[in-house]
This record gives structure tokens, sequence and C-alpha cells, in this order.
């Protein structure tokens, strides 16, 4: 079985809040907050402040070849970023960015005018001297929070993050919380 699954923002990639409570505020939520099926498991990780696609499985092989990064499945992200990008950035992205941790491959990335999305809950700060803009971005491979360390790198900090692909699959029309069984061939 394979769940498509659009991760609000907010919440935990998994389906108990192992972190520490901290006095006066409300448990996080989790997956095990949106009634998906028994015995599925996340197939890699989205922030708890990303929204979007987050594919679930029971089959250990498919979460495998969904994650494996030898497998360079592309991952497509809606990146809404603070400033006005100028080629010279986009074109960084597109050569690879270096990272504390190393180099990063090259993405695909183009500005797109703001796409139709669903509110944030809560919104994105808005600031009337600073510019933003959104990206399209394309990378293959999954390092922690990734895609704003390289925004970040090239001087364009990520105000909003989604994800709307993961190699064939895809977010399409799905409402946030709410989750979808996807065709696995």
């Amino acid at each position: 079985m394979l769940i498509a699954f659009n991760k609000p923002y907010g919440v935990l990639c998994q389906f108990t809040d192992g972190g520490p409570l901290k006095a006066g505020l409300p448990p996080r939520r989790t997956l095990a907050d949106f009634g998906l099926p028994r015995d599925v498991y996340a197939a890699g990780r989205l922030d708890h402040d990303s929204e979007g696609l987050l594919l679930l499985t029971d089959d250990g092989a498919l979460a495998h070849r969904i994650t494996d990064p030898r497998h360079k499945l592309a991952k497509t992200y809606r990146v809404q970023v603070e400033g006005a990008p100028q080629p010279e950035q986009l074109d960084a992205l597109r050569r690879g960015v270096e990272l504390n941790d190393g180099m990063t491959l090259p993405a695909q990335a183009e500005s797109i005018d703001a796409p139709s999305l669903w509110p944030r809950d809560p919104p994105v700060r808005f600031r009337k001297t600073v510019p933003d803009a959104w990206l399209e971005l394309v990378i293959r491979e999954g390092r922690n929070r990734q895609v704003r360390r390289m925004t970040a790198a090239v001087g364009l900090p990520t105000l909003r993050l989604v994800r709307i692909a993961i190699g064939e699959w895809y977010l399409d029309d799905l409402a946030p919380g709410r989750w979808r069984e996807c065709r696995t061939g």
C-alpha cells in the first residue's frame, strides 16, 4: 500500500511525539492525528515547518526505493523566499551549493508566479519593506533541511516550503490533512 498525504505545517512526520513537552505548550501534532491506515510509515521526511506531499507505505522495498539516495528520486518543491531572485542566485542553485556538509547536487531552479495554495496556519509573516518571490526547486538528494539551507546559502531565506512531488507521485489537489491511496507502478 502507498499513501499520499498532504502534511500540514507544524505536523511531525511520525506517529508519536518523542520530544520533550514544554510546560504550558500543547503536545505537537503527529501523523496519528489524521486517520491514516494502520501499519504504514513515512517513506522519507518532511520537516515540521514544511508542508505538502509525504508518502507512507507498508512495503519496506518500496520505502527503500523512495528514500535510498542511490535512486536519486526527484523531489519537487514550491518555495516562497525572502528577496527577489537574481539570475546569479538561480544559477548557483543550478550548479550546486556549498553547504557545511559538502556540495549539493545541481538543482532545477526556476522563478515562478505565486502558486495557488491553501492558506498556511499560522500565516507567513508579511513585511511591506521586504519583497518575496516563489521558486520551483527540484532536488535529487535529501539532506536535512536541504532546500532551506540551499536558498539561504544564495541569499534567499525560505519563508514557506511546500513539496508537490516525489518521483512519479504528485500532491495534485489533495487538501492539507487529507490522504489517498496511490498506485505503485
